[in-house]
């Protein structure tokens, strides 16, 4: 579904991403883990259109996207999440959910012409996250972890194909992480497909069918999560590491 290849970004002369390359499978969870710096957030952001590259291409459904707005990519197929979520704090959580649909004037943005479909659906998924209940108070009013689980359901409003998740475990409460782990294998099992960058390793390990390394922006392994965990160069450069800090 994703072909990255040779892709290269650098930052005042520090190469953030350099020359890495990686695929990710239709249907799968795949993780993309290594140490601080080592150019996850960048890649998302380059396959996401937020950084154009400065070598290399990035193709989705054999279609090159390198280059493209953030919206177009949306457009074709491609949803995420951040570090840190972006929402519209002073806007309930029904019209966070609607906003990132709507292409119109904010005067006819919460008409009811043209959004009576969008409500059913984003009040669906909100039932579904266990937000439902909260549909009319103010983004900003909701826990860190409901508010990683509201911008997950608003990314699922444009139905995309592949979703892409930014730590989405960090700073949430265990039974929080348990209730979006679930949703992911629910989603995956109906066909979606995830990349998922995440520092949690026993999450990313139970979670994620194959799993991508990068260290100092490049790929240093990739396969199924238990070679991975037996890879001395991983071990090294991040495992081993991660371990000695009692992650």
């Amino acid at each position: 579904m994703l072909q990255v290849e040779n892709i290269s970004k650098s930052f005042g002369g520090i190469r953030a991403v350099d020359g890495c390359s990686m695929t990710v499978e239709r249907g799968s969870i795949t993780g993309l883990i290594g140490p601080n710096g080592s150019g996850k957030t960048t890649l998302f952001n380059l396959i996401t259109g937020f950084y154009p590259p400065d070598l290399g291409q990035i193709r989705f459904d054999d279609r090159p996207i390198h280059g493209l707005l953030p919206s177009r990519i949306c457009h074709r197929g491609i949803g995420r999440t951040f570090q840190m979520t972006r929402l519209f704090w002073k806007m309930t959580v029904l019209e966070n959910m609607i906003v990132p649909v709507r292409q119109v004037g904010w005067k006819t943005l919460f008409s009811r012409g043209v959004k009576t479909h969008e409500e059913e659906r984003a009040l669906e998924l909100l039932e579904t996250v266990g937000l439902v209940g909260y549909r009319n108070e103010e983004a900003r009013r909701l826990s860190f972890g409901q508010q990683k689980l509201l911008e997950f359901a608003a990314v699922l409003m444009a139905d995309p194909e592949l979703i892409l998740l930014d730590e989405p475990a960090g700073g949430v409460n265990p039974v929080m992480i348990e209730k979006t782990m679930s949703f992911v294998e629910e989603l995956n099992r109906r066909g979606k497909t995830f990349l998922v960058v995440e520092h949690n390793m026993r999450l990313v390990m139970d979670l994620c069918q194959y799993v991508v390394v990068l260290d100092h922006g490049q790929k240093i392994g990739e396969g199924e999560p238990a070679r991975i965990q037996n890879d001395p160069i991983v071990l090294e450069a991040y495992l081993g590491s991660a371990n000695h800090a009692g992650a």
